[in-house]
C-alpha cells in the first residue's frame, strides 16, 4: 500500500506487490519501508538498568540467543516501553539483512534505498494506540496478523492461520495467556480490527469480551523511532545522496554555462547588428567624408599662401625676436611648403639651446614643431646649429 499527500488529500493505492510499487518511485524520493510481522522477530525484555547507553551491548545478548544467526547476519533496533526504579522494559526487534536484501531486491536493483525500515505493526500501533495497551489485528497479505502493543510499541505478534471463527477460538485465548506469561496487561482495554476484516467484529469481541474499534488505514501513519536500516544500506543512501546532490550542481553549473553562452550569442549577435548599422551609416556619410578629407587637404596645400604664420618674412621677425642676446646669430634660413630650416652661430652652446627653448615657447611659431640636433663646436669654441621646423 502507498500513500502520497496532493493539495492537502492523501491518495492511497492498495498493491499486491512490491514490484508495482517501483514505477511509483523516484531515486529522489524519501520513502519508509515498513515490513510485515512474518519478517522480523518482536521480543519483549526487562532491562535491571535505566541507563540508554547499557541497552545496546544488552539487548544485543538477548538476540543473540533468540537467533541463530551472528550478529553479523542482523539488524536490530529497540524502543522503550516504560522505565521505573528498577529497571526497563523495551521493545526490541530483529530481521535477517539477507531476507530484507531478498524482500527489498525490487527496490535494490533500480537504486532506491528507503529512509527508514520499521514495522509495519509498529506504524499503525503509533498512530492508533501511543497510550496504554492494545491489540491489533489486521491482514498482512494473504495471513491475518494479532500485535500486542504497549504505549505504541510492539511487544508481542503471532500470525493467525486461519481466519475461521473456530481458529480464532484457540488462537485468541493463547495469545492472550503468552502476553500475561510476559507480564503484559491482557485485558486489552483498545482492540483494533481493520476494516477489511469487519465481518470478524462480533467474533473477536465475543472472545476477548472487549469493545472492538474497526479502523482504516493510516493518511499518514504516525513516525516512530524503530529503524531496521542496514548499515550497508545507510552508507549507500548517503552515496546516492551525495551523487544525487553532484548531479543537481553538474545540471546547475551546466544551466548557468548554458546561460552564459546564450548571452555571449545574443551580445555578439547585437554587436553584429550594431556593426553592420555602423557600416551602412559609414557608407552613406562616406561622399560627405571625403569631401572634407579633400578640403582640409586643399587647405593645408594653401596654408602657407594665405596664412601670416608660414609668411616668410612673420616667421623671420619671430625667430629675430627669440634669439636670446646678440650673441647668437642667424646665418641661413630656408623654407619649402613642408619644412623650414634656420642656421647659426652663438658664441657658446647654452646660448644656442637658450634659442630653440625660446623658439618653442614662441607662441606665434606654434604651428610648426622646432627640433635641433646637438650644436658642433668650432675652433674658435663657437657653437654652430641647425633648427629645423614642421608644420604641425
Amino acid at each position: 500500500m502507498r500513500s502520497a499527500e496532493r493539495n492537502g488529500a492523501w491518495n492511497v493505492r492498495k498493491l499486491q506487490t512490491l514490484e508495482e510499487a517501483v514505477p511509483l518511485l523516484t531515486a529522489t524520493d524519501d520513502f519508509v519501508l515498513g515490513l510485515p510481522i512474518a519478517a522480523v522477530l518482536a521480543q519483549r525484555f526487562r532491562l535491571p538498568t535505566v541507563d540508554p547507553a547499557e541497552f545496546p551491548e544488552m539487548i544485543r545478548i538477548q538476540i543473540e540467543k533468540a537467533l541463530p544467526f551472528s550478529p553479523d547476519e542482523v539488524t536490530t533496533d529497540f524502543e522503550v516501553i516504560e522505565q521505573s526504579e528498577g529497571g526497563s522494559v523495551v521493545s526490541a526487534v530483529a530481521v535477517r539483512n539477507q531476507q530484507l536484501a531478498e524482500m527489498a531486491a525490487p527496490l535494490l536493483e533500480r537504486g532506491y534505498i528507503p529512509r527508514q525500515v520499521t514495522v509495519y505493526a509498529a506504524q499503525r500501533a503509533s498512530t492508533y494506540a501511543p497510550e496504554g495497551n492494545a491489540l491489533l489485528i489486521y491482514p498482512e497479505g494473504e495471513t491475518l496478523v494479532s500485535a500486542v502493543t504497549e504505549n505504541g510499541k510492539v511487544s508481542l505478534t503471532r500470525t493467525l492461520e486461519s481466519v475461521q471463527q473456530e481458529q480464532l477460538q484457540i488462537e485468541l485465548p493463547q495469545l492472550r495467556l503468552s502476553a500475561e506469561l510476559q507480564g503484559i496487561n491482557a485485558s486489552f482495554p483498545n482492540v483494533l480490527l481493520d476494516e477489511s476484516c469487519y465481518q470478524l467484529r462480533d467474533t473477536v469481541q465475543g472472545i476477548l469480551a472487549s469493545p472492538t474499534e474497526i479502523v482504516g488505514v493510516e493518511l499518514p501513519p504516525a513516525p516512530v523511532k524503530l529503524n531496521l536500516l542496514p548499515e550497508s544500506w545507510r552508507q549507500r543512501r548517503s552515496q546516492l545522496t551525495r551523487q544525487a546532490e553532484w548531479r543537481k550542481r553538474v545540471v546547475w553549473a551546466g544551466g548557468a554555462y548554458a546561460a552564459l553562452f546564450l548571452l555571449l550569442l545574443a551580445y555578439l549577435g547585437f554587436m553584429r547588428v550594431v556593426i553592420g548599422s555602423l557600416d551602412r551609416r559609414i557608407a552613406r556619410d562616406a561622399p560627405q567624408t571625403e569631401f572634407v578629407r579633400v578640403a582640409e587637404a586643399n587647405w593645408k596645400a594653401l596654408a602657407p599662401a594665405i596664412d601670416s604664420h608660414y609668411y616668410p618674412v612673420e616667421i623671420l621677425l619671430h625667430l629675430f625676436e627669440s634669439l636670446p642676446s646678440s650673441d647668437v646669430r642667424i646665418t641661413g634660413y630656408n623654407q619649402s611648403a613642408r619644412q623650414v630650416s634656420v642656421d647659426g652661430e652663438a658664441n657658446t652652446a647654452a646660448l644656442a639651446y637658450q634659442f630653440i627653448d625660446k623658439i618653442k615657447k614662441n607662441p606665434e611659431l606654434r604651428v610648426f614643431q622646432f627640433d635641433m640636433a646637438a650644436p658642433r663646436i668650432l675652433p674658435n669654441d663657437h657653437a654652430q646649429f641647425r633648427v629645423e621646423g614642421k608644420p604641425r
